[in-house]
């Protein structure tokens, strides 16, 4: 009854109704505070607790180990202090050229139109990352073009965040048609988890602008594992894929989350029948406070060679890592880049 009630709710008002109070998600899913709660209220203090109510109602409730629960729910360790963990891992201090711009790659680079998120991971690597300061106002739109132009390599622009889907139909829209006055722009990428979490936010609308773009419009979703593709959530992924919009995934190796080869390779399966190809399986940004979710090198080569060994080719995702400084993701299996 609960995914009913969800399926029938417009998006915007599940992304004004998120649980923010980590007593609330606790009691929501019958765990008990006791256990939980200290260490919730004071690492929410720092990164606050977002979660959309139809994403929570995917949770087990009871389970204090279930995979999407530990992937939103506030950790007293996080609050702990790791070598090698930082607030910005991937120096993009340095790629910032203006606000809005995050310009790291040579073909494209990212757009951040705004710092909301429909739901805070607790393993982010942009948790620390200061938006306000960089949020592109709508008269910032002659200096990004003319930034753009300044750079004739440039010809994909990758709409990043926040969650670029959080904002409406209108502002997409215009911003879309603002990228397709700029003749050497031929592609756009639209990186977003809301599609999974609210997956009403896949309306008639948002499909015609998509399909109706000059611009070659590829979305990249992002679930970690099978549980957060229910029957709904496929039927609205499989609604873009219908109408030749490309949909990927990338997804992030979790320990306790996704780090076994049969959960990985249920989501790769589970993705393909929604119409969604698996893209990129990243390891860990080794952001402050997400130490917990971490595995060591030998731990991914194994379960990664796992994961080949029973998956075709096509349903395999790429094992990256993103490196400060470096022109491209860095692929891992079969290197010694770890």
């Amino acid at each position: 009854m609960i995914n009913y009630l969800y399926q029938e709710q417009n998006w915007q008002s599940q992304l004004s109704d998120l649980i923010t109070d980590p007593l609330e998600l606790l009691e929501t899913l019958k765990l008990s505070p006791d256990q939980l709660l200290s260490g919730a209220i004071l690492a929410s203090e720092q990164f606050k607790l977002r979660v959309p109510r139809a994403f929570a109602a995917k949770i087990q409730a009871g389970n204090p180990q279930d995979p999407l629960l530990l992937q939103v729910l506030p950790h007293h360790l996080e609050l702990e202090d790791h070598a090698g963990f930082v607030t910005d891992p991937l120096d993009e201090e340095h790629a910032n050229q203006q606000p809005g711009v995050l310009h790291k790659y040579q073909s494209r680079f990212l757009l951040t139109l705004t710092g909301a998120c429909a739901v805070h991971c607790r393993y982010c690597f942009r948790r620390h990352f200061p938006y306000q300061e960089n949020l592109p106002k709508s008269e910032d739109w002659l200096n990004i073009q003319r930034y753009i132009q300044s750079q004739p390599d440039i010809n994909e622009v990758i709409l990043s965040g926040g969650d670029p889907l959080t904002l409406s139909n209108r502002k997409l829209k215009l911003w879309i048609e603002r990228l397709e006055t700029l003749p050497q722009i031929k592609f756009l990428r639209i990186h977003s988890r809301v599609p999974i979490v609210i997956p009403n936010r896949v309306d008639e609308e948002l499909i015609s602008i998509l399909k109706n773009s000059r611009l070659r419009i590829i979305l990249v979703v992002h679930s970690n594992h099978a549980s957060e593709l229910d029957d709904f959530t496929c039927s609205k992924l499989s609604q873009l894929a219908k109408e030749q919009i490309t949909v990927l995934n990338q997804a992030v190796l979790l320990k306790g989350v996704n780090d076994t080869a049969d959960v990985l390779v249920n989501l790769s399966y589970r993705l393909f029948d929604a119409g969604v190809m698996p893209y990129y399986l990243h390891v860990l940004d080794k952001v402050k406070g997400a130490h917990h979710f971490d595995r060591t090198p030998e731990d991914i080569s194994q379960i990664y060679a796992e994961v080949l060994a029973r998956l075709p080719g096509y349903l395999v995702p790429k094992l990256v890592r993103e490196i400060a400084g470096e022109k491209n993701k860095t692929p891992l299996f079969g290197v010694s880049t770890f």
